[in-house]
């Protein structure tokens, strides 16, 4: 009855339909795979509603704060699906951030909260909706030899910004250098609130500056490929126009989505060498081989109907893949050939060899999706983030158990005949390499307790290895690119009186300007600023442009300044920014940082941030002050601020909240010796050591993003492991070879740990994702093992020789599929090509978890598998076998 409803029998029986079936799967993968768009991340919807509350009548900002931001704050936080509240308080304005959770619909929230809101008449309210996966992707300066700025921008606005606007995928084109201040009311905004002032350098010039902004849902290569065709067409008709490629993301997700399909490739061709120099025929070579492009074309349809990305993540999880896809055909395929080489016909060893490992095959495979559906299935932001991986991996691997159950003995029968007995010397039954290992399983089966405390010894091993391995969250990247972004002193003079007064002196001529046009005059002087960096930055061989933005994310005294490096440079991106952060001159009240560029292109943000709460300020800002200067001693902490310095409680220019609590925002960038997760530890130490009870340290940023990622994966990956062991009893139909499996997975440890050491690889998501699939490709070679001891007991041999028979007949799928996995992980742990940092840590985790864990599982896997049968079936230990 099993063997009835054998799915391999049934495409034995109709080859030609199964055949055609794959064929019609491959030309349906074809074109869902043209209909893939890259990106370098998947796109994530972050919904944020901006109030911009003012009331004229309060003039301090603890008035403010007392009778405007609380009162808002209360009322606010009683609505639904809200994450963080976060708001910053002025004379007489605040500013508040809903950040809602994933996946909420902002019209209807926007609509909620100006419902809510009616409630305050006395207060002048607007409300903006953002969503923050809707980003600048490219922007260009404009310049002109004849036209003066102001003729520059009637164009712009006039002209260009309208023909950019209506490209597809476009949502608002944003005119940069413009410091017309049209709505004073607007003058203390955040980024992405309309028409903020702002004045543009680019390259030691004036300029103007377009910059597109996509919609949510739009993919970002495509809108910029648009946008640079229409910007041709632009230069062709405007001849006194002059647009020079200032910024964008494109460049960069371009060559490292190129590098990992190129890695993915090499990974296919390496799988593909070592099939072959295993097998040593061209036949089975390419029915193994096969399975690689027919399950990756079936996966696409999968990504098509989800409208998935080929994005760093989906191109990790298929370049991961190769191994496990091209390992049930190798097994399927490796079986079959052995069968022959014994004297059976096509027929019967494709009829044979697909029953005998059929429960393994799809065990295995299984357990590789309750692995990785978990993480596919996590909740919240970061299962949104790490949704396309984990389905794309599930899907790869049940595409490649249908191959290995259907097409595989199909062409093995068309293909495979038994001319071709003893082609296959490689690991053959009776070579060297498989005699010594039946000897050392000999030797292991009778010094169990020598070997097990071998193993237990290499677990120790790997455990006292995780101090020394950094622990981080996502991978600096060397992108060629970076921002400097710099803080200019507000002045603190009374217009009225001071500016007026000194106003008739030369040597105060300055203020005139403050005194007519505070804004205008805040504007000219971040630039000043601006201007006398970029002449630093310039300065070096290595840099190819610096676009300068005084008036950065709506701050008048604040400004950015883009830095793209050369193609040919001297210097990574870090040592570049070392290199300018010594450089760059040091001017009086202004504060500078030399940042990596945001995964989320919204606004610059250092990668570790700390949040300091408090209820009285002037011990808030008291202790804020004192943990910045004992931070910024430390090594590795670059950059360090606070997002407010004034101890001056009776002249505060403004107070911060997060959910209603008052704090202050301690940042720093991270020099390459100190991982993310290593630095916030070491503050949140700190903190405990020196603040008092009334003040404490939350993480915020990528910091706290760190600390919910990391636990949210040690969550999957216990679901992961409960699943896996259920399914596997589920399948063997008992206890014994789950708790074997689950014993032996932590074998692994040592050499992903290693591996991670000596790439010096930091241990974070990139890394976690490499150890769940070690637990997956694991499983696979034990179930291997195990489930042919079981098969071989039921036809009468005792455990011993179905032990040292099944050691010797699985070796060679075992060491097959290993080597074919590690070689095509080989290119990814040299770490090569642009976005490298993103993938040697999963490759350097999974190479060293495989060496050790595949050399250790075939000599462990079986002696423990005698050990807790023994203890299993008498309840003590049996020294006899």
């Amino acid at each position: 009855m099993k063997e009835k409803f054998n799915i391999s029998r049934i495409a034995i029986n109709f080859p030609t339909q199964v055949a055609a079936i794959w064929l019609s799967i491959i030309i349906a993968g074809i074109f869902a795979f043209s209909s893939l768009k890259y990106a370098l991340f998947p796109d994530i919807s972050y919904p944020v509603l901006v109030v911009n509350a003012e009331q004229s009548d309060f003039s301090s900002t603890l008035k403010t704060e007392s009778l405007l931001t609380d009162s808002l704050e209360k009322t606010l936080l009683q609505l639904p699906n809200i994450k963080d509240i976060y708001s910053t308080t002025y004379p007489s304005h605040t500013s508040i951030d809903i950040i809602y959770k994933p996946g909420t619909a902002l019209e209807a929230a926007s609509k909620e909260v100006k419902n809510i809101l009616n409630k305050f008449p006395q207060f002048k309210l607007q409300v903006y909706a953002i969503d923050l996966n809707e980003s600048p992707v490219i922007t260009y300066a404009v310049t002109s030899e004849k036209l003066s700025l102001d003729q520059l921008s009637k164009i712009n606005k006039k002209d260009l910004i309208p023909v950019l606007e209506n490209i597809a995928g476009v949502l608002k084109v944003n005119l940069l250098g413009d410091s017309t201040i049209e709505n004073t009311d607007e003058k203390i905004q955040r980024s992405l609130l309309p028409k903020f002032p702002t004045l543009v350098h680019f390259q030691g010039k004036s300029a103007l500056a377009l910059e597109i902004v996509k919609m949510s849902n739009a993919n970002t290569l495509e809108v910029v490929r648009r946008v640079q065709e229409q910007i041709k067409a632009l230069e062709n008709n405007y001849n006194d126009l002059h647009f020079y490629l200032a910024e964008t993301q494109a460049k960069y997700i371009q060559e490292a989505t190129g590098a990992t399909i190129e890695e993915l490739f090499l990974a296919i061709g390496l799988a593909i060498f070592v099939i072959f120099v295993f097998l040593r025929t061209v036949k089975s070579t390419l029915i193994s081989a096969l399975a690689i492009p027919t399950s990756l074309l079936g996966t696409f349809i999968v990504m098509a109907i989800f409208h998935f990305n080929l994005e760093t993540l989906t191109l990790l999880a298929l370049t991961m893949v190769i191994g496990i896809v091209v390992d049930d055909a190798i097994v399927d395929v490796e079986n079959i050939t052995r069968l022959i080489e014994e004297g059976q016909d096509s027929r019967s060893a494709v009829i044979n060899g697909t029953n005998e490992i059929g429960l393994s095959i799809v065990a295995s495979t299984l357990t590789i999706v309750a692995v990785f559906l978990p993480v596919g299935l996590m909740a919240g932001s970061v299962g949104k983030f790490f949704k396309p991986f984990g389905l794309t991996i599930s899907a790869a691997v049940l595409f490649s158990l249908l191959v290995a159950r259907t097409l595989t003995p199909v062409l093995s029968l068309w293909w495979l005949k038994p001319s071709q007995k003893g082609t296959s010397v490689i690991l053959g039954p009776n070579s060297s390499l498989v005699k010594l290992y039946q000897r050392v399983l000999y030797w292991s089966l009778g010094h169990r307790k020598t070997v097990m405390a071998l193993a237990l010894a290499s677990l120790l091993i790997g455990i006292a290895f995780i101090p020394f391995i950094p622990k981080g969250f996502v991978p600096k990247l060397d992108r060629g690119e970076f921002n400097v972004v710099y803080t200019t002193s507000l002045p603190r003079i009374n217009l009225n009186s001071d500016a007026k007064e000194k106003s008739s002196n030369s040597t105060f001529s300055w203020m005139d300007d403050l005194a007519k046009s505070p804004e205008s005059f805040l504007l000219k002087r971040t630039m000043y600023v601006g201007k006398k960096l970029e002449s630093t930055i310039l300065k070096s061989s290595d840099i190819d442009s610096a676009f300068t933005i005084a008036g950065n994310r709506g701050e008048l005294n604040q400004g950015k300044i883009y830095v793209r490096m050369k193609s040919g440079r001297s210097r990574n991106t870090e040592q570049m920014q070392d290199y300018i952060r010594d450089q760059l001159p040091q001017l009086k009240g202004v504060t500078v940082s030399v940042e990596d560029i945001p995964f989320v292109q919204t606004e610059a943000e250092k990668p570790l941030q700390m949040s300091i709460q408090g209820k009285d300020l002037p011990t808030l800002l008291s202790w804020s002050q004192k943990l910045k200067e004992q931070v910024a001693s430390l090594s590795g902490f670059l950059d360090v601020e606070l997002s407010n310095t004034n101890t001056d409680v009776n002249n505060l220019l403004k107070i911060e909240h997060i959910n209603t609590k008052r704090m202050v925002y301690l940042s720093a960038n991270l020099a390459n010796s100190l991982a993310l997760e290593d630095g916030a530890s070491k503050i949140e130490n700190l903190a405990k050591n020196i603040f008092p009870p009334d003040i404490h340290l939350e993480r915020w940023g990528n910091s706290a993003d760190s600390s919910d990622v990391l636990t949210s994966f040690a969550v999957t990956i216990t679901i992961s492991t409960i699943l896996m062991l259920l399914v596997l009893f589920l399948l063997f139909g008992r206890l014994l070879e789950p708790i074997v499996i689950g014993l032996s997975l932590p074998l692994a440890i040592v050499g992903a740990m290693f591996g991670l050491w000596i790439t010096h690889s930091d241990f974070g998501i990139i890394s976690l994702l490499g150890l769940i699939f070690l637990l997956g490709l694991l499983s696979k070679n034990s179930i291997l093992i195990l489930d042919y001891i079981k098969r071989l007991r039921a036809q009468g041999m005792t455990r011993q020789e179905a032990v040292l028979e099944s050691g010797k007949v699985r070796l060679r799928p075992i060491i097959m599929t290993t080597a074919a996995t590690i070689l095509g992980m080989i290119p990814i742990t040299l770490g090569l090509g642009a976005g490298e940092e993103l993938r040697q840590p999963m490759a350097a985790a999974i190479v060293g978890g495989l060496i050790t864990s595949t050399a250790l599982s075939l000599i462990v896997v079986p002696v423990l598998y005698t050990l807790i049968e023994d203890y299993w079936l008498s309840g003590k230990y049996k020294k006899k076998l």
